[in-house]
């Protein structure tokens, strides 16, 4: 039988993110496979950043007290070259973008800036800041400096600098397993024929997308069936996976029998229930070590749900130190109301600083299309009946 244990949306952040704990082993892999994994440790400079003392552009080398002069151009140096300091006095080199500069000179003149020049000499103008267009040795990063630290989610431009370093092989937590649950007899599959009277499994496509999206991979493990004892031996053989997320079967119909079969299996219930709109029949709690995501069966309540809830805490769970969602501050321009005693999940459509609802706000948990409407979610508080034209609003952005 379910028992509810209903708290408010802060109290449910906070329960989710508490049940997020685990030890993590450490693997490591290559740089082409990094991409979405967790750092494991901190990654510190092993090669100064720029490695020697370069030209940003393409010019004339010069030490700065030479500006205003008329000057010889010594030679030309390329990216690749190593020239040793030569010059003479009235000399200068012409260098190009990245080349290594000669410790001679401490200042770039672009080619657009001179006034005057052929392939033997330059006329330079008297105003020349000192240090222009040269990029010197480790003024970006030096040796022994800390630029990545552990918890850190490896993106394209972390993936930059860990090229920079030479670095091509690097510590990972390993990766948690997820497994996805559907629950209820009359879901199809969306590649299988349905009568007027059965619906298409929607959220297991939806939640999945929503965790690649994110970084995770988990394995579709199917429709559980609306049968007590086949549910509880269902979720008797997936204890060997870090989390189960399921959707459906938490309400209290009489098929919804997801907590007690998961009960049977040694569940402890964190929460069942939030006082929110849309998603209240949401439940998280642990199963031995597997963490349970039950979210409402209703496909635009499961959706939100899941990005409010499990995505953060998931994200900790893997070992990632910035878990929670970011917000920005927006303008609203189409006033909308809602009923108070309740957190209200709003959607709608982030431009430019802008949130315009969805829907004028007159959707249910039930509809599917609000969601292509929408890239971006606002939070109400218990105590807020409206929103109106040009109200500043933190918003949630979603994609």
């Amino acid at each position: 039988m379910n028992s509810f244990i209903t708290v408010s949306f802060k109290e449910a952040i906070e329960r989710s993110l508490q049940l997020a704990k685990k030890s993590l082993t450490v693997e490591w892999v290559y740089l082409d496979s990094a991409l979405g994994r967790v750092l494991a440790d901190d990654v510190m400079c092993q090669k100064n950043l720029p490695a020697f003392n370069n030209a940003a552009l393409d010019g004339f080398g010069i030490r700065h007290s030479d500006k205003g002069k008329t000057l010889k151009i010594k030679q030309s140096i390329y990216a690749g070259m190593s020239v040793e300091a030569c010059l003479k006095e009235n000399e200068c080199y012409k260098i190009m973008t990245g080349a290594k500069a000669p410790l001679d000179i401490d200042t770039i003149v672009p080619f657009e800036d001179a006034l005057s020049y052929d392939e033997s000499s330059v006329t330079l103008p008297n105003e020349v800041k000192k240090g222009n267009a040269l990029r010197f040795k480790g003024e970006e990063q030096i040796v022994g400096s800390k630029f990545l630290e552990e918890g850190e989610m490896i993106t394209p431009q972390i993936i930059s600098v860990l090229a920079s370093q030479g670095i091509s092989k690097i510590p990972v937590y390993k990766k948690i397993s997820i497994a996805v649950f559907s629950t209820g007899d009359e879901l199809k599959e969306p590649w299988e024929p349905t009568s007027e009277d059965e619906i298409y499994n929607i959220n297991s496509s939806s939640l999945i997308a929503l965790l690649q999206d994110h970084g995770f991979e988990a394995d579709y493990c199917g429709v559980i069936p609306d049968n007590l004892e086949m549910t509880k031996k269902y979720f008797s053989q997936m204890k060997r996976y870090d989390v189960l997320i399921t959707s459906g079967g938490i309400s209290m119909g009489e098929a919804d029998f997801v907590e007690e079969a998961l009960k049977d299996n040694g569940l402890e219930v964190a929460f069942h229930g939030i006082k929110i709109k849309p998603g209240k029949p949401t439940m998280m709690g642990k199963m031995g070590e597997t963490l349970i995501c039950s979210m409402p069966g209703n496909p635009l309540a499961a959706f939100v749900n899941a990005y409010l809830f499990l995505i953060p805490a998931l994200k900790k769970l893997q070992g990632v130190k910035n878990f929670n969602h970011k917000k920005i501050l927006c303008t609203n321009t189409i006033p909308f109301s809602m009923k108070t005693g309740r957190t209200n999940i709003i959607l709608g459509r982030t431009v430019d600083g802008t949130f315009s609802v969805a829907h004028k706000n007159k959707y249910v948990s039930g509809m599917v299309t609000p969601l292509i409407h929408s890239n971006s979610i606002v939070v109400t508080d218990e105590e807020t009946d409206m929103i109106k034209e040009g109200d500043l609003i933190h918003v949630y952005l979603i994609n």
